[in-house]
């Protein structure tokens, strides 16, 4: 059985009285992978058939569960814009839900996705703004552009962040 189903693997293995997890060593991440799960052909079939019976069932669970968490993460990106106002209350209007939903978009890697942002830290929110700043007030992104180096293209727009953030709060 390869990884990937949850429902049939978590059956399959429930059914089967023997079972063993499958590795393979990876050179270049270097640890075991899970491949699959060796389980008796008995309980794969019947484990499959379970699935068969309800997967429309978990079809609407999943969906329900993708909503709940898009729910969720509105409400928190609403919390993080509301931060952004009370700790920057002169930003121009609506400016504050652009720097929330840039800085918290999922699987971005951005500020706004950490752990500290997420309990409405006032450094993570402040980096937020800062980067929000430096993209849309600066010419920070030409400075780049003409091939200045990451560091002292931030050098070179500190004093106009600064500015802006004076004017802002």
């Amino acid at each position: 059985l390869p990884a990937g189903g949850a429902a049939l693997t978590r059956r399959s293995a429930k059914y089967s009285t023997l079972s063993a997890v499958v590795l393979q060593w990876s050179r270049a991440r270097k640890h075991y992978e899970r491949k699959g799960l060796l389980v008796e052909e008995a309980a794969l079939h019947r484990a499959k058939q379970e699935c068969l019976e309800d997967a429309d069932v978990r079809a609407r669970q999943s969906e329900r569960a993708a909503d709940r968490r898009m729910e969720l993460d509105q409400e928190y990106v609403s919390r993080f814009a509301e931060r952004v106002r009370q700790m920057f209350p002169n930003c121009p209007a609506g400016r504050e839900q652009v720097i929330a939903e840039h800085a918290c978009q999922k699987y971005s890697g951005r500020v706004g996705r950490s752990a500290d942002a997420k309990n409405l830290d006032e450094k993570s929110i402040l980096l937020a703004v800062i980067a929000h700043i430096r993209h849309t007030e600066t010419n920070y992104d030409e400075l780049l552009m003409q091939g200045m180096d990451r560091s002292s293209a931030r050098d070179e727009v500190r004093d106009m962040i600064d500015n802006v953030l004076e004017l802002w709060k």
